[in-house]
């Protein structure tokens, strides 16, 4: 079987991933959402990167989990890759799709294609999966991508495995989006109960930073990088926190270490007034 891509590692250390989501690109660098500027938002938050990462310590993989454009077309996606190649040079790139993607328009040069994508990275694996709904704001695995994770599971099932989508398969505890979830989550975790090696699933969509523990598992959601929705909110509301990003260290062993770092020294005006986007 495939395992699609398999990245490169340096030895003796953790592998290193970066997680970036929601960047909610248009195709031309005037697009805003909520009164952010989305491009400048991405710069300043790939700058912290930057700032903040230890150069004997590269990223093994930089992965965005969806929401990648704001109005799903190409010229938004290629402007994203020039974006982070201008940033990040020369470090692998995948990305999945979100509930705001065109998977046509993503069809981009630089980047694998955004479904039935899983990632060899030294014993570990990530597995990309869709909980895209066309037209539609809430997340379901199709039967595609429910086939395709068991499958995956099926072999190999000594690897440590992370999983990686766009909508949260748990409620996050705020109403107003979490009528939004992976719809068929139930079906979901029954299929990773079976499965011990998989250590951690991780999305994006809630604009925020989440963990929680369900038994062994680690869920996690991460900030975007543009505008932030404000925690344990039952209705619409933009919160102050700034735009950030989420690293993953994954250790032989099977072991996590993640953390976020957020933007420092920007001030945005922010449209904390609107009652949706």
């Amino acid at each position: 079987m495939d395992f699609g891509a398999n990245v490169a590692r340096l030895p003796e250390r953790p592998l290193r991933v970066l997680q970036i989501t929601d960047s909610h690109l248009g195709s031309d660098s005037d697009e805003t959402l909520l009164g952010i500027n989305t491009e400048q938002s991405l710069r300043d938050v790939l700058t912290a990167v930057n700032e903040k990462q230890d150069a004997s310590q590269p990223f093994d993989l930089i992965v965005a989990t969806g929401d990648i454009s704001n109005d799903g077309k190409r010229p938004s996606y290629q402007r994203f890759v020039n974006i982070v190649r201008e940033y990040l040079p020369g470090m692998p790139l995948a990305w999945l799709d979100g509930n705001h993607d065109d998977p046509e328009g993503m069809r981009v040069k630089g980047v694998p294609q955004p479904l039935s994508q899983i990632v060899g990275i030294g014993d570990w694996r990530i597995i990309l999966l869709s909980s895209r709904v066309p037209f539609e704001e809430r997340g379901e695995l199709p039967e595609s991508e429910i086939h395709r994770l068991e499958k995956l599971l099926s072999i190999r099932g000594d690897s440590p495995t992370l999983i990686m989508m766009h909508h949260q398969p748990v409620p996050v505890g705020s109403a107003w989006i979490d009528q939004y979830k992976v719809a068929n989550s139930d079906r979901f975790f029954n299929i990773i109960d079976q499965h011990p090696n998989v250590k951690g699933v991780v999305w994006g969509h809630v604009h925020q930073d989440f963990y929680m523990r369900r038994g062994e598992l680690e869920l996690f959601a991460t900030p975007s990088t543009c505008v932030q929705f404000k925690p344990r909110n039952d209705d619409f509301a933009v919160d102050t926190s700034m735009p950030g990003y989420r690293v993953f260290e994954l250790h032989d062993n099977g072991r996590i270490n993640t953390y976020v770092n957020r933007v420092e020294g920007f001030c945005y005006v922010v449209d904390l007034s609107s009652g949706g986007y």
